[in-house]
C-alpha cells in the first residue's frame, strides 16, 4: 500500500486505557506502517468550510477518547486510527486528500470510517470509487435529500447533484432512509421516483424498521448525517429538529452497515459540539462506531463474497409475468436476496448488483402474487 501518512496529523490522547477497552486495541498508524487487510481504519476530518458549523467548536480528540473508553467485544479484525486529515488551503485540497486515502484503503481491502467534517465530503469518498472504476450504491441516512442547485458550488446540504450529474457515472443506486416530507419539495421526490431510487420517509422506518437492513446490505457507501437524529438525542443538530431517529436507531443502522459484506466505506458527518454538550454528542458518535465495529466482526461472508452454491434457491411464478422470480436464501446467515437478470449483456459492470438484498416479507408477498417493486426498480436501472 502507498504511504498515506503524509495526509494525517496524529491525535493526542491524554489518558491510558485498560486492556478491556477499545483504546488498548486501536493501532496508531505512523509513517511506513503496513495496514493489514480486512481491517477498519478510523479517519477524522475537520473540514466544515462548506457548512454553517464552526470548526473551532469541534473536537476529534474528544470523540476518539470516547471510542477508546468503550469495552472491547469478541473481535478479531484489526482496528487502526490513522489520525486527523487537517483542512487544506481550500476545501478542494481536503477533498483531494480524503479521496486519495479512501482509494488506497478500499483498494487494499481496508474499510475507512470517516468521522467529522460536513456531509459534502461524501463526494470525496464517491470519487475514490470512480478512481477504482467501480459502480456503487450509496445509502444516505438523512432528513433531507441534499440535492442542491447544480449551478452553485458544492455545499454541506447541496452535494448529491455533483454525484448524480457526474459523467461518466459510477452511481448505480442512491437510497435514503429517514427523509422528512416537510423538508423535501415535490420536484425532488418526483425526480427520485423517475430515477428508481430507494427513498423512505422517517415514518416508513418507524412503521417497519426492517427496511433498513437490506438497504444497508445493498450499499457500498454509507453517508450518515448526524442531523437525521432528533435534537433530544443529538444536541448538536444544526437544524434543531424535534423529529428524527433516536440514538438507538442510529446504532442499529450502523450495525446493519457493519454486517454488510458489500459495504466498504462509512462516513459520519456534521458532528457539532457548539452547544456545550460535547460529552453527550461525542458519546453518541462513539457508540455508533462501536456498533459498526461489532457488526463488521460478525460478517458472514455472504454475497458478493460467496457464490450462489451457498444459497437455497426459491422460484416464484407471478400471473401475467412470463419469467419466474428467483429468490436466494443464504445458508450462512438466513438472509434473503432477489435476482434481477441482465436485460443487456453488454452491461457487465453491473454484475455485482444483480442479486439485490431483500427481506423474507418480499418473498412472501411474491408468493401471494405481488410483483416485487424492488425487482422492477432494479430492472429499470439496468435497461
Amino acid at each position: 500500500m502507498k504511504d498515506i501518512s503524509i495526509y494525517f496529523k496524529s491525535i493526542t490522547l491524554d489518558s491510558e486505557f485498560l486492556s478491556s477497552q477499545l483504546g488498548a486495541k486501536i493501532i496508531d498508524y505512523t509513517e511506513g506502517d503496513q495496514i493489514e487487510r480486512n481491517a477498519i481504519a478510523l479517519i477524522f476530518v475537520q473540514e466544515y468550510r462548506n457548512s454553517s458549523i464552526d470548526s473551532h467548536d469541534q473536537s476529534n480528540s474528544e470523540i476518539l477518547n470516547k471510542i477508546c473508553q468503550l469495552q472491547l467485544g469478541d473481535w478479531q479484525a484489526p482496528l487502526y486510527c490513522l489520525g486527523e486529515i487537517l483542512p487544506g488551503e481550500n476545501p478542494e485540497d481536503t477533498f483531494s486528500a480524503l479521496k486519495e486515502v479512501v482509494f488506497e484503503l478500499v483498494k487494499n481491502d481496508v474499510l475507512p470510517v470517516v468521522i467529522g467534517g460536513s456531509q459534502d465530503l461524501t463526494l470525496a469518498i464517491y470519487q475514490a470509487y470512480e478512481k477504482l472504476e467501480q459502480t456503487v450504491n450509496l445509502l444516505s441516512i438523512d432528513s433531507h435529500f441534499d440535492l442542491g442547485d447544480p449551478q452553485k458550488p458544492i455545499e454541506a446540504d447541496g452535494w448529491l447533484n455533483k454525484i448524480i450529474l457526474h459523467k461518466p457515472s459510477f452511481l448505480f443506486n442512491y437510497a435514503n432512509i429517514g427523509y422528512q416530507s416537510y423538508y423535501v419539495n415535490a420536484e425532488e421526490a418526483e425526480l427520485f421516483s423517475k430515477m428508481f431510487f430507494d427513498v423512505h420517509r422517517l415514518g416508513e422506518y418507524y412503521s417497519d424498521s426492517t427496511i433498513a437492513e437490506p438497504l444497508a446490505r445493498n450499499s457500498d457507501i454509507l453517508s450518515f448525517d448526524l442531523d437525521a437524529i432528533r435534537s433530544s438525542d443529538y444536541s448538536g443538530n444544526a437544524k434543531y429538529s424535534p423529529h428524527g431517529f433516536y440514538g438507538e436507531d442510529a446504532c442499529r443502522m450502523m450495525r446493519y452497515a457493519g454486517i454488510s459484506d458489500k459495504l466498504t466505506s462509512v462516513g459520519v458527518f456534521n458532528f457539532n459540539g457548539h452547544d456545550g454538550r460535547m460529552d453527550l454528542n461525542a458519546n453518541l458518535v462513539a457508540q455508533m462506531v462501536w456498533y459498526f465495529i461489532e457488526g463488521f466482526n460478525q460478517r458472514k461472508g455472504d454475497y458478493p463474497k460467496s457464490t450462489k452454491k451457498h444459497y437455497i434457491k426459491y422460484r416464484v411464478s407471478i400471473d401475467d409475468f412470463k419469467d419466474e422470480i428467483q429468490f436466494y436464501k443464504s445458508d450462512k446467515s438466513g438472509r434473503w436476496w432477489i435476482e434481477v437478470p441482465y436485460p443487456n449483456a453488454d452491461k457487465l459492470k453491473f454484475q455485482r448488483h444483480l442479486l439485490v438484498p431483500c427481506t423474507y416479507q418480499v418473498y412472501l408477498d411474491a408468493v401471494k402474487n405481488e410483483m416485487p417493486a424492488l425487482w422492477w426498480k432494479t430492472y429499470q436501472k439496468l435497461i
